[in-house]
């Protein structure tokens, strides 16, 4: 049987960062569908007078992972409105999915 050498390392989780994944992707758009085993957000950067965006990122995630992320968030805006204020939720209109101008009959 394997025994970690230092106990106070034992549970630990080492993850690495690349350099590219850290410099990180910018997204102001998350597009969010579920099926019964798993969740799938896209995540999309929309620019003003571009009619069409491409999807920058996608993440698959179990159900339990997804209620973890949702809690995890939800403590996080929490700590930071504590430290920095209410954030501001100003009304977006809705994005259209198609992008584009649509036809008319």
């Amino acid at each position: 049987m394997n025994t970690p050498k230092d106990p106070s390392k034992k549970g630990q989780i080492n993850i690495e960062l690349d350099d590219t994944v850290a410099e990180g992707t910018y997204s102001n758009l998350a597009i969010i569908n579920h099926s019964v085993s798993e969740f799938v957000v896209d995540f999309v950067s929309i620019m003003p007078g571009t009619p069409k965006s491409k999807v920058k990122s996608r993440i698959i995630l179990t159900p339990q992972h997804a209620k973890r992320l949702a809690k995890a968030l939800h403590e996080n805006v929490k700590r930071f409105e504590q430290a920095h204020g209410e954030i501001k939720d100003y009304e977006q209109p809705p994005v259209p999915l198609n992008f584009g101008p649509t036809g008319q009959a």
